[in-house]
């Protein structure tokens, strides 16, 4: 099919090749896509994963280059220290996944920019790339994009739910989302996505797209405690 072709030529970056980064880049080979993928310590350290999937590994500023999509999937606190023109030589159009969460007491630390100016995780991570995300996976178990994909249709698919302001580049994601074996829930723009942050309901939900939807409904905007710095 003419569709089909078309997914498996697409080129994706993935930055970060942890839990989420290695099953998405995993998956994603599996299903025909060329793959490049990069972390904070060169690429010489991805042979295993490269031998495994196929993925190409680069350096992070080489990730994005001729990319549809890149997956940015680091701890928050190296958002920051990501190298400039990250996003040169990537594909007109370039669609951005974020895919972080700020843990400011287990992990990240204080970003004054989050809890000074209380903007969401996802928009503070956009004013450090300088390019508009799509925040998803922020809330999906890694072992889960390796178990858990079924045919759409199927009884009990999962579905995750997807933020950003762009409709188009939002429609790409959760058509790869979709490819990946999961359905997906518009969770409005990014402004909007303190609503599939940690500690709220969808957090780590494994349900379906009417669940999802409740739980985004449910979230609160007041941070609990264990995610203040």
């Amino acid at each position: 099919m003419p569709g089909r072709a078309r997914r498996a030529d697409m080129r994706i970056g993935i930055i970060g090749a942890g839990n989420i980064g290695g099953n998405l880049t995993r998956r994603l080979t599996a299903l025909g896509h060329d793959v490049s993928v990069a972390n904070s310590r060169g690429p010489e350290t991805l042979t295993e994963l490269a031998e495994e999937t196929g993925a190409t590994p680069v350096r992070a500023e080489d990730a994005a280059r001729g990319a549809e999509i890149v997956v940015v999937t680091v701890p928050l606190k190296a958002v920051r220290d990501l190298p400039s023109g990250l996003f040169d030589g990537a594909a007109e159009g370039l669609v951005v996944i974020d895919t972080g969460n700020y843990y400011p007491r287990q992990r990240d630390g204080r970003i004054d920019g989050i809890e000074d100016e209380g903007v969401t995780e996802s928009r503070w991570t956009e004013r450090q790339l300088g390019h508009p995300v799509i925040k998803a996976f922020n809330g999906t178990y890694a072992q889960d994009i390796l178990d858990r994909h079924r045919p759409a249709g199927e009884p009990g698919r999962q579905a995750l739910p997807v933020a950003g302001d762009d409709e188009a580049a939002k429609r790409k994601v959760r058509a790869l989302i979709d490819e990946l074996g999961f359905d997906t829930v518009d969770a409005g723009g990014i402004d909007d996505s303190w609503r599939q942050q940690p500690g709220t309901p969808v957090y780590g939900l494994r349900g379906g797209a009417e669940a999802v939807a409740k739980a985004l409904t449910e979230a609160s905007p007041e941070r609990k405690p264990e995610f203040q710095g």
